[in-house]
């Protein structure tokens, strides 16, 4: 007699079931009322999918041996048959491996049963149709090539007459899958070729046989299954399949590891010294980017994203392609550095509407963190970011580019992906860098449902990782493997933190990748060396401080090891416009130099800021202001400050109606040195204001895996094994309820008196005795129902008692009750 799943899942010890519920945890979401239905969804197509999907190739071909051995009429096999099955091939895999595979499959429960009798749990076969790739027994799709089958002889017979192309294709369904779709009027198209027809023989009387799936179809070699004029669908039974691959076995070539990796390691340091100085680069052209959309956002287009001339503007800013800015565009966004803002200044939906892209308030602590916790930031919202950067630039389905930040990106998959591409590398020896293909292969073997037809996104990952520092010369960076651990642990907690920061906040110290990236970065210096051509050399990284202080005093020439700026006219009077005095930049020069000032650089700050402030300017719409008269003839008469419209109203004042704003830049393009003032006339000297988006929800903070269910720890899943079981027992009481107190034999009518009734007398006794009672009653609607209940007193006409399944205390009137039975 077969057993059910349900029946064999209601047998294991709570810790067993437990062990279950950890290795596929989407089976308790939400927990199941109780064993029936946890065998229900443990069957359903969704979770089995989940499951096969975690599966390795060699574990995979165990469970279609399994299929493939099953008896027709009792649906079982036996360890012993998927071991001789397994073993048939020219490379049998050892007994231990096979027996292991197996072992797992049971603890799956994707096979079910005592090991003599094997059962695979129904919802595989709708998951994967074709078991090892092969078709479906020939008496199951035509009686002819049943016939056909049932004679090895004419069997192999037919084979050899085939035709090189039709056993080309012959060949192709045989390694699976053993389907292919026919082009209308294929089969009845005129022959290909001289090669494609057979000598006349017994089956075609000397005529010509056609097109290679004719013949095929003609020979009953090939079964169409479906279509009509010509075309359609054929599918190769399984005993040709077989009979095709009796070189390799019927399972196919075995492999019961995976692919070793021929690519010599790289040395571990150079890995590490490689990968730190991509993060170094990282961080600069993110800031740089940054940066560029706070002087001048980037409008949303209507359609969601970021428009293409944009895109090209920024990566010309950046000195970059394309592709690697819109990938430190959607990670800057994902690690919530950008956001989105109305022209109005308020936060609204993502996409549509009158939007710009710009620096959140965010990004002024992530520049002032250090430079390993800034690139942790980046590398860890790249992780968990479900957008596929690699799309950006393709075309979607309605012939429409892909943007950045656009919805056509999204990924719900891209975690994952990018879980198993760079779980590969960690599991490797250290400083391993295997190619590209190696590396496919490996996730061929390893998750085989899951890496199939993703094979450019893994590349992208892999380019990816080299981009951002994640990788070092194609291996997997010492403090990357650390950043992997964290992220990979936090999803697996199922915790609402999966950026893994929560717990470093809480004690205030780095993570270990970024302790660990710390050591391998050059420290940052807080000095520069100033030569004599005004270049600011840095030696080294600088620290936030400094790096706010080159920004305002000099221009950024080039970067590297050590980062060249060079002061000038502009960028001295861009400090001054941010209200430094001449005295404070000559303070800020010998504090930060550990060369001796130029005298040069001191004449240069000492002629500007003599000269900054010679105009003032306030707002009449406008007016300019000046003890020299002769500067205001001078400005009076530049043809270039002709469209401010300047009109003087006395010797030292010129107006504009134009606002104060236009007419200081106007001034300052033109090369004078206008300072604004206000009311009272004094100067109003500070550092312009930036705009900054809301800070929303990044898409770095959604789970690791957003397709995965969260794992739950041992204690808490005996807790659901608890609830499943109580609810089981409940189920299992309900269908042994006494008939009278289902309401199957209550009488219609009024109920009895309780006064008078025999189920009073049962109830009082139960108080007496604490025992438990099944109550048939009427609800409020009308309708029979009955609980298992432990009465607790009896008074004012109701009953108080307590549901033996919920635990709770519920109060009945006397008068709605129709019956008592007490529980045996």
């Amino acid at each position: 007699m077969t057993t059910s799943l349900a029946d064999q899942l209601r047998t294991l010890p709570d810790e067993s079931l437990a062990a279950l519920l950890q290795l596929r945890p989407d089976l308790v979401v939400p927990v199941p009322a109780d064993v029936s239905a946890l065998a229900t969804r443990a069957q359903s197509r969704v979770s089995v999918a989940r499951a096969l999907d975690g599966l390795d190739q060699f574990t995979l071909q165990m469970l279609d041996a399994a299929r493939l051995t099953r008896d027709p009429e009792q649906g079982g096999t036996a360890t012993e048959a998927i071991l001789a099955m397994a073993t048939a091939g020219p490379h049998p895999p050892a007994p231990t491996a096979v027996r292991g595979a197996v072992n797992k499959l049971r603890a799956l429960f994707l096979l079910y049963g005592p090991e003599h009798d094997l059962h695979v749990v129904g919802g595989v076969d709708e998951v994967s149709p074709y078991p090892a790739g092969l078709g479906r027994p020939a008496a199951e799709l035509d009686p002819r090539t049943a016939a056909l089958c049932a004679d090895p002889a004419k069997l192999r017979r037919t084979l050899l007459a085939a035709p090189p192309s039709a056993r080309a294709i012959l060949d192709r369904l045989a390694a699976g899958p053993p389907v292919g779709s026919v082009p209308p009027g294929a089969l009845e198209a005129p022959a290909v070729g001289a090669e494609d027809i057979l000598p006349p023989d017994a089956t075609n009387g000397g005529a010509p046989t056609g097109s290679p799936i004719r013949w095929l179809v003609d020979n009953r070699l090939l079964v169409r299954v479906s279509g009509g004029k010509g075309g359609g669908t054929v599918e190769l039974p399984r005993e040709v399949g077989l009979l095709l691959r009796r070189d390799s076995g019927p399972l196919g070539p075995l492999r019961t590891s995976p692919p070793l990796v021929a690519t010599p390691p790289r040395e571990p340091k150079a890995v590490d010294s490689a990968g730190a100085g991509q993060t170094m680069e990282v961080v600069r052209h993110t800031e740089a980017l940054l940066e560029s959309l706070a002087a001048e956002p980037a409008p949303m287009l209507r359609s969601g994203g970021v428009g293409v001339r944009d895109l090209r503007r920024l990566a010309r800013a950046l000195g970059q392609d394309d592709a690697l800015t819109a990938l430190l565009f959607e990670v800057a966004y994902a690690a919530g550095l950008l956001g989105e803002l109305d022209l109005t200044g308020s936060a609204t939906t993502r996409y549509g509407g009158d939007q710009q892209v710009l620096p959140t308030g965010g990004y002024e602590v992530w520049r002032a963190s250090s430079l390993a916790q800034r690139w942790e930031q980046l590398a860890r919202a790249w992780l968990t970011m479900t957008r596929q950067v690699g799309l950006v630039g393709q075309r979607d389905d309605r012939d429409r580019p892909i943007s950045v930040l656009s919805a056509e990106a999204e990924r719900a998959g891209a975690p994952a992906a990018r879980r198993a591409v760079l779980g590969v590398l960690a599991d490797l020896e250290p400083a391993a860098a295997p190619t590209p293909d190696e590396v496919l292969e490996l996730l061929d073997w390893r998750a085989p449902r899951r890496s199939r037809g993703r094979e450019s996104a893994h590349r992208e990952v892999l380019a990816e990782a080299a981009q951002l520092g994640v990788t070092g010369l194609g291996a997997l960076t010492s403090y990357g493997r650390l950043l992997l651990a964290d992220v990979t642990e936090a999803d697996e907690r199922g915790a609402d933190d999966p950026l893994g920061l929560r717990s470093d906040a809480e004690s205030g110290e780095p993570s270990t990748a970024v302790r660990a990236l710390d050591a391998l970065l050059p420290a940052p210096v807080d000095h520069f060396l100033v030569q004599a051509d005004l270049t600011v050399v840095v030696p080294g990284p600088p620290d936030p401080a400094l790096a706010g202080e080159l920004e305002v005093v000099a221009e950024h020439e080039s970067a590297g090891g050590a980062s060249v700026h060079r002061v000038t006219t502009a960028s001295i009077r861009r400090a001054l416009d941010a209200g430094y005095s001449a005295a404070d930049l000559h303070k800020l020069f010998r504090r930060r130099s550990r060369t001796p000032v130029p005298q040069g650089l001191t004449y240069l700050v000492d002629d500007v800021a003599r000269k900054h402030g010679g105009l003032r300017v306030g707002s009449a719409g406008g007016y300019v202001r000046s003890d020299d008269e002769a500067l205001l003839t001078e400005v009076l008469a530049d043809r270039r400050l002709e469209p401010l419209a300047f009109r003087r109203l006395a010797s030292t004042v010129l107006a504009t109606p134009y606002q104060v704003q236009r007419m200081l830049i106007a001034l300052r393009d033109a090369g004078y040195a206008p300072v604004p003032e206000d009311a009272s006339g004094a100067t109003v000297l500070a550092r312009p204001k930036t705009r900054r988006a809301p800070a929303g929800v990044p898409a770095s903070t959604r789970t690791f895996d957003p397709l995965a269910a969260p794992k739950l720890a041992l204690p808490r899943l005996l807790g659901v094994v608890e609830q499943i079981r109580r609810g089981e027992a409940a189920a299992r009481a309900a269908r042994r309820a006494p008939a009278v107190v289902r309401g199957d034999a209550v009488r219609t009518g009024p109920a009895p008196v309780p006064g008078h009734s025999d189920a009073l007398a049962v109830l009082q006794q139960a108080v007496r005795d604490k025992a438990l009672v099944w109550v048939g009653y009427v609800d409020a609607h009308g309708a029979t129902a009955s609980r298992l209940l432990r009465p607790v007193s009896i008074g004012a006409g109701y009953l108080r008692a307590e549901d033996e399944r919920t635990e709770m205390l519920h109060t009945f009137a006397l008068h709605r009750i129709t019956a008592a039975v007490r529980e045996d």
